[in-house]
């Protein structure tokens, strides 16, 4: 019998989307991979993987998997919340941890699975933070698969810090500020969904920041 895996992603227009799915595509022949959009579509199974999802899975729901596991883009506990990828490189970071763990009612509290570390170079736009992190996701998720029955999950120790929820007013640039000290706000600032803005004469401007190579 192949194995069942859910994967809720509560957003459908996220870049993720596209990962999952050729992830789905490359585990046809081992497992059973169907996306979810809402957790109540979570009827049991294996594995059920949180990827970019907003609802908060009960212990109902996790109960009807043998394993329910979370991927998080910091060193947990430090960094617990929401974006914190993005936040990591607005401090001047080089890139960042990416944790599986086990899903629990705290959040981002459960034991760790594994953690890959993933380098994020200074010119990387968007587009291309989010092409590594997902690729990272995937190696994870293939992990989870692999390990499953040898796996020896560790507690969180340490103080955990939190990071809030980005909004549009993130994204906003001081057009008074030289372009260099926002260079990285920008790179970050997702064009899609909550694309860098500035406010000048009196009308709001949007900026998308590409590369242009030679």
């Amino acid at each position: 019998m192949s194995t069942i895996v859910h994967i809720v992603c509560t957003d459908p227009a996220h870049g993720v989307n596209a990962w999952l799915q050729r992830w789905a595509i490359a585990h046809a022949h081992d497992a059973q991979v169907h996306i979810l959009r809402d957790a109540r579509e979570a009827v049991g199974g294996d594995f059920l993987f949180l990827v970019s999802c907003h609802q908060i899975i009960g212990a109902d729901v996790r109960a009807r998997y043998r394993h329910t596991l979370v991927l998080h883009a910091s060193a947990l506990p430090a960094g617990r919340g929401m974006s914190p990828h993005v936040w990591q490189i607005l401090e001047g970071r080089g890139g960042f941890t990416l944790t599986m763990l086990e899903a629990v009612d705290a959040l981002d509290a459960g034991r760790i699975w594994h953690q890959i570390e993933v380098e994020v170079p200074p010119n990387a736009v968007c587009l291309e933070i989010n092409e590594r992190l997902f690729d990272a996701e995937l190696t994870l998720m293939d992990w989870a698969l692999d390990n499953a029955a040898t796996v020896q999950p560790r507690e969180q120790h340490g103080e955990p810090s939190y990071y809030r929820k980005r909004g549009p007013a993130d994204s906003r640039l001081d057009p008074e500020r030289p372009l260099a000290e926002q260079f990285d706000l920008l790179r970050v600032s997702d064009p899609e969904r909550y694309p860098a803005h500035f406010e000048y004469r009196g009308r709001r401007y949007r900026l998308r920041l590409e590369p242009m190579e030679s």
